[in-house]
């Protein structure tokens, strides 16, 4: 299998430990796919010219991701700042509002388009800014998209009917509600819906059938990215076996061990603190 990352990266700033990871939704599954076995994995997105974005173009040089169509702009790298909550959980508090991503987009040429043509399978997210590329990208090669908990019809309509799999975080929701939702998904042209629910576990629509996957037992250390190596994990195994039941359980086996170190792949940096978000 061969997949292609579109779009988003970030780094996120741990306050509590001075230190920036690479993340990023679509940057996170092409590396985590690399991890767990896909043949070829590539990254395009566009980096800031500073530190972070260079630290994020060495790890993915490190992973062995293909970034020959990665971009640079002049100015910092999207940031995001990280810190734990009174339960000790990780909460994004601030970000520099996505860095040079917001200031540019990403457009896409002929040569870009054979490249994306040449991988089997396309992940990009709901921060990525290219929903106005995917009819286009649609006729070249099936795509995941990460909604996250944008759950609003008028945005899922426009989405939906271009891509093959459809995942939402939906800790907020009950499972009857999830279940309802994963049909009206599934019914604008989407086949195959996911749903995280955090320590709920997962839902699947697949086929007309639901699948249910309860969470794996880990020593939490850091939960960011364990949603993005699910998707990662999920979309690798099920390429390999159709059988939706037992990707879901290797999917969640891949983000409790996510969980048990920091970042969504490691690659910590000490962060320069005279610059700040």
């Amino acid at each position: 299998m061969k997949l292609i990352g579109v779009g988003d990266n970030v780094v996120d700033f741990y306050k509590d430990r001075g230190e920036i990871y690479p993340g990023g939704n679509a940057l996170n599954v092409a590396v985590l796919a690399k991890r767990n076995g896909v043949t070829k994995s590539s990254y395009i997105g566009i980096l800031g010219d500073d530190t972070a974005g260079d630290h994020v173009l060495k790890s993915l040089v490190s992973e062995n991701i293909d970034v020959s169509r990665i971009r640079k702009a002049y100015g910092p790298n999207w940031e995001s700042v990280v810190a734990l909550n009174d339960d000790g959980d990780r909460v994004f508090v601030s970000s520099n509002k996505g860095g040079v991503q917001s200031l540019v987009k990403l457009n896409f040429t002929e040569a870009d388009l054979d490249f994306i043509s040449s991988h089997d399978l396309m992940h990009t997210s709901v921060y990525s800014r290219i929903e106005t590329e995917l009819p286009v990208l649609a006729e070249m090669v099936p795509i995941s998209f990460d909604f996250s908990s944008r759950r609003e019809d008028e945005y899922i309509q426009t989405i939906c009917p271009h891509i093959q799999y459809a995942f939402f975080s939906g800790s907020d929701l009950t499972k009857s509600e999830c279940i309802t939702f994963m049909h009206h998904v599934n019914e604008l042209g989407t086949p195959f819906v996911g749903i995280t629910r955090g320590a709920e576990g997962s839902l699947l629509l697949a086929d007309g059938h639901i699948f249910e996957q309860p969470i794996i037992n880990a020593n939490v250390i850091d939960t960011l990215g364990a949603g993005d190596s699910f998707i990662a994990m999920f979309l690798t195994q099920f390429h390999q076996s159709r059988n939706a039941q037992e990707a879901m359980h290797v999917a969640a086996t891949a983000a409790a061990k996510v969980c048990e170190s920091y970042g969504a792949f490691g690659y910590g940096l000490k962060k320069d603190l005279s610059v700040n978000v």
